[in-house]
């Protein structure tokens, strides 16, 4: 699936978070603090669930969670494309934080491969004044549409997942089609905002950092 679509949240809050990259304790803290409440509310990931931090051997549980959506960030890419047999060749996975997935079985490895290749490269909220998208690095056209269309290619795939040519060179321009787009996968000290496009990795999964937990109806950090 390259898009998954979800209609308006009536009961409670939508919730974007940035990258996780395995620490999930550290982030049902985060969600504990401003009440996050899983039978009326949803968490929405930017992807990056996986590598660097203790607990990514924990993903399935929370893939498993029905409150809980993720795309697929490069990590996940990294992560299902070694378990498969397919490393990508020009980044070692292990010596970003995958080591971890050497300490699963062949079977447990089979089965994250599954899970996170099946992950959508991208997602959409509708929300009360418009509709929120979701990719995990960046987005290669200044229309939403564009990820609707058979032109989209393995080249702009690449870029959802793994660009930072937006935040690097600071454009401003606007996404149309959307209220905002949210990214992961760009660390900063606070979230920041490039036109309607939101970064929100504040690395939550680093010891000085934090998790970003964005109100998507409000587009308002909690």
């Amino acid at each position: 699936m390259q898009v998954a679509h979800f209609s308006q949240n009536t009961l409670g809050r939508d919730i974007a978070v940035g990258d996780i990259h395995g620490c999930f304790s550290k982030l049902k803290t985060s969600l504990k603090r401003i009440r996050f409440d899983p039978s009326k509310d949803r968490l929405f990931s930017v992807g990056d669930l996986v590598d660097r931090g203790p607990e990514s051997h924990h993903v399935l549980e929370w893939l498993d969670l029905p409150w809980f959506h993720a795309i697929c960030g490069n990590h996940e890419q990294l992560t299902w494309r070694r378990a498969i047999g397919q490393p990508i060749q020009e980044v070692d996975h292990r010596v970003h934080g995958g080591l971890w997935l050497d300490d699963c079985t062949s079977d447990e490895q089979a089965l994250i491969a599954q899970r996170l290749q099946a992950l959508p490269l991208a997602m959409e909220i509708e929300t009360p004044l418009g509709l929120v998208g979701m990719v995990h690095a960046d987005f290669p056209y200044d229309n939403w549409q564009h990820i609707h269309t058979e032109g989209f290619d393995a080249n702009d795939r690449y870029v959802c997942m793994w660009s930072r040519d937006r935040y690097v060179t600071g454009y401003d321009g606007m996404v149309e089609g959307l209220r905002a787009l949210v990214h992961g996968h760009q660390t900063t000290h606070k979230m920041q905002q490039l036109g309607n496009v939101f970064f929100i990795d504040t690395g939550g999964w680093l010891d000085h950092g934090h998790f970003t937990l964005l109100d998507l109806k409000r587009l308002v950090a909690l």
